[in-house]
């Protein structure tokens, strides 16, 4: 029987380590499969009484890609199109008041114009100059979008079987199994929805801040501040606090110090008490841990690594906790 045992298990660690070679190349695309399964599953439920299986995963995948890629290509076109604007010279900024205010101060005069009209110009030749890397890169992520769209679809439709087969493969007592996965799932619901959540009220808080102060665009820097505030603690200041400079050095000393004042008590609150209610209380995850998982998984596997990295904190807290619980004694 040691000798059967010990067999099966080289076997197991053998296919393991084989699959996992197998799937690298493509293991961004693959969690992103997964991760968007378990978000998009509970539209997926509430389809299939009215609309079948198949057509109900149809529904859910093209909901999905909409929500992701429509705000993407939104701040990409917008992104585009002011810095084309910029390097014709028409920013619509006031930047004579804010060269005269920087002169003003310090002696000296500074040819800001100048200096982002060239930014803007290096910023398009550089996107057009790399148009076949771009195109490479299209080809390439096509490729793994292909294997997303089609995991997805049998994720959704067989999810709950890969599930069960998950908790009956895993060898722990039912009622042990049954709390790690219930702690696994709360972690990774509490992240990705406490992160995009978050990320949605912190951009929409300093939005609105934006409009009230009167910064140019205010629809578009609040798209780009929720894109941003997916990342914890420094988001969502990288568009405020410039904002609010900007508004100073032009002249609106209240608007600017409105701006200010409130990115610091309202939307920098929001990240850092909402995300902790969200996030922490049901994920029991610290803010710090949260953070080093953010950056580690995006430097790992890229973007998707943004919810993984957590994610996978998030487990193996989850795993040390059952082994406390229920076999520490062992």
């Amino acid at each position: 029987m040691n000798q059967q045992r010990g067999f099966l298990l080289l076997a197991v660690a053998l296919s393991g380590l084989l699959g996992l070679y197998i799937l690298l190349p493509f293991l961004e695309y693959v969690l992103a499969a997964v991760l968007l399964a378990y978000v998009l599953r509970p539209l997926y439920v509430r389809l299939v009484p009215r609309i079948g299986a198949r057509f109900s995963a149809v529904v859910s995948i093209v909901f999905g890609f909409a929500a992701i890629v429509l705000p993407f290509v939104y701040v990409l076109f917008s992104l585009v199109r002011d810095l084309n604007a910029i390097a014709m010279g028409e920013n619509g900024l006031a930047i004579g008041e804010v060269e005269a205010t920087i002169a003003a101060s310090t002696g000296r005069s500074v040819d800001l114009e100048r200096w982002i009209r060239l930014g803007a110009e290096t910023g398009l030749d550089t996107g057009l100059g790399g148009v076949t890397e771009l195109f490479g890169a299209m080809l390439k992520a096509s490729f793994g979008v292909a294997i997303v769209i089609f995991l997805l679809y049998y994720l959704l439709k067989d999810g709950t079987c890969f599930v069960g087969w998950l908790k009956e493969t895993t060898p722990l007592p039912p009622d042990v199994t049954d709390r790690l996965y219930g702690r696994i799932d709360a972690t990774t619901w509490a992240v990705i929805v406490g992160h995009v959540f978050v990320a949605f009220v912190q951009g929409l808080a300093g939005g609105i801040g934006l409009l009230i102060a009167g910064v140019p665009n205010p629809v578009f820097w609040t798209a780009v501040m929720i894109l941003l505030a997916l990342l914890p603690l420094i988001g969502a200041f990288l568009v405020w606090a410039p904002a609010g400079l900007y508004l100073l050095l032009v002249g609106a000393p209240y608007s600017g110090l409105f701006l200010l004042g409130y990115g610091l008590l309202i939307v920098s609150m929001i990240d850092n008490y909402l995300r902790p209610i969200v996030i922490d209380s049901r994920a029991r995850l610290n803010p710090g841990v949260v953070l080093v998982g953010v950056f580690g998984g995006i430097y790992a596997i890229g973007f998707v690594g943004l919810f993984v990295g957590p994610i996978a904190l998030g487990v193996l807290g989850a795993t040390l906790t059952t082994f406390k619980n229920d076999y520490h004694r062992l």
